[in-house]
């Protein structure tokens, strides 16, 4: 991914290499608001499925603007995901999507009335990083950081 391009097929399979992503809206008066979230889903298409809150600061600036932008960290890698939000109704997805780790955060299980599902659907996404995966990354830090060198790596966006 850092030979200046990026497909498809890259975002996805970073997305669900994934666990958690950091979620961030515009609040009416135009200030940023970022959440950490537990990704339930994502598909071929770079659609991410969520569990959120009906209630809340964080469900107020999803409903009041859905652009949002999704941040993932991993060792010598970023990735940021620029979409638009919706809350859909679909139990029988909630209840594919369920997870024991979504019950910490809603004790009623799949039928807590808190509970609301999150799609995000991509519009664009940006890479940064370093070749080789997580392991390769850090070594390639570390080796720069001796040598006093800067560390290889690229960027590359893609339209989603």
């Amino acid at each position: 991914m850092t030979d200046d391009t990026l497909a498809l097929e890259d975002v996805v399979d970073t997305l669900r290499d994934a666990d958690l992503v950091m979620l961030t809206t515009a609040l009416p008066d135009g200030k940023l608001l970022s959440h950490p979230l537990s990704i339930q889903g994502v598909t071929d298409d770079a659609d991410v499925w969520f569990f959120v809150g009906l209630q809340g600061g964080q469900a107020e600036a999803l409903r009041a603007g859905p652009q949002v932008n999704l941040s993932i960290s991993q060792a010598g890698s970023w990735l940021s995901v620029a979409g638009r939000a919706e809350f859909v109704e679909d139990r029988d997805l909630v209840e594919k999507l369920w997870t024991e780790r979504a019950a910490a955060y809603f004790p009623d299980g799949p039928d807590d009335p808190n509970l609301g599902l999150l799609r995000v659907s991509g519009e664009s996404a940006q890479f940064w990083g370093l070749p080789g995966g997580k392991v390769a990354g850090l070594a390639q830090i570390l080796k720069a950081k001796v040598v006093g060198e800067r560390p290889p790596g690229g960027t590359a966006t893609t339209e989603l």
